[in-house]
């Protein structure tokens, strides 16, 4: 089986070519392309169709994104065009030739006014340019594979929140400015979820591939995936710089000198959603559904985890 990868320079994309490489199914069973900027420049559509038909997979991974979330408000038409135009290019294609299509989406879709953990059904209302691109992303994809859909076409658009994984991320950005700082100062009043991005391909993979290597059967459809729990940014560097500190690195900043600020204490360009809080209840039936154990971990084990990881490998 031949699977495309797109964004493999991402936090993401490593992720699942960290995972894909590793299986005892690779080469054997599948032949992966790994697809980033040198290889395809997702802004012109022409590079991408030619990709796939020359490639022609059965299982197509969209982990490339745009994800600047303050640049995109002084150039929105590249983040639509990467975030909007390119995932519909790839769904029509998936659509017209019987692909699984696996999409990745956000908690920025959402305006964050609520209270509650968020269903995939509930109306969304994207505050700024890159949200608003991520949602033009996801109704695309739903349009490309209502109009036209080949037998054995599914997609899953998987939204997901502050993610991290090899690469910059908030997280490490934290546990840099713990080194160098004696105090810093962290929103406590955004939640949401932060996941990890080798969690979230490996979800995705169970969802979509079977023990054999083989396509499985999903409903298609938007999924919420991330890991249990919530918390917000302050609560994430207080318990990134102090394992970290457990892990034998040294900080000048400890768990203590991270003080909470409200986010108004701290302005950028673009607004964020104050609640990312996202139900997984739909993904957790479909797992069921498949007879599939659900592994969904709380969100500090998988923290705790990356930066003993980071730490191991002299990476903070």
């Amino acid at each position: 089986m031949n699977i495309l990868v797109f964004g493999k320079d991402g936090q993401l994309g490593k992720a699942f070519q960290r995972l894909l490489d590793a299986s005892p199914l690779a080469s054997e069973v599948h032949q992966t392309l790994y697809v980033g900027r040198v290889e395809c420049n997702l802004s012109e559509p022409s590079c991408i169709q030619k990709l796939m038909r020359d490639f022609q997979p059965q299982l197509m991974i969209n982990a490339a994104a745009y994800t600047a979330v303050d640049k995109a408000e002084q150039e929105p038409d590249v983040a639509f065009a990467i975030n909007a135009t390119a995932p519909e290019v790839m769904a029509r294609y998936a659509a017209k030739h019987g692909v699984t299509f696996l999409h990745y989406s956000t908690d920025y879709v959402f305006d964050g006014s609520g209270t509650k953990c968020y269903l995939e059904n509930q109306p969304i209302n994207p505050l700024g340019a890159y949200g608003k691109s991520k949602a033009a992303g996801e109704l695309a994809v739903e349009r490309a594979f209502q109009e036209v859909s080949y037998p054995g076409a599914r997609y899953a658009i998987f939204r997901t929140s502050w993610v991290y994984g090899d690469g910059g991320n908030f997280i490490r950005t934290i546990l840099r400015l713990a080194k160098e700082l004696p105090e810093l100062r962290v929103i406590e009043d955004q939640y949401g979820v932060p996941t990890s991005a080798q969690w979230l391909a490996n979800i995705s993979l169970q969802l979509c591939l079977d023990q054999q290597g083989c396509l499985r059967g999903f409903p298609s459809g938007i999924y919420h995936a991330v890991p249990a729990g919530e918390t917000n940014w302050h609560g994430l560097a207080r318990l990134a710089v102090q394992t970290a500190i457990e892990a034998g690195i040294p900080m000048k900043a400890s768990g203590d000198a991270i003080h909470p600020i409200p986010a108004k204490g701290y302005p950028l360009p673009a607004p964020r959603p104050m609640n990312s809080r996202m139900s997984t209840q739909k993904l957790q039936k479909a797992f069921s559904d498949l007879g599939l154990v659900s592994k969904f971990p709380q969100w500090d084990e998988l923290l705790r985890d990356y930066v003993v990881e980071l730490a191991n490998h002299q990476l903070i």
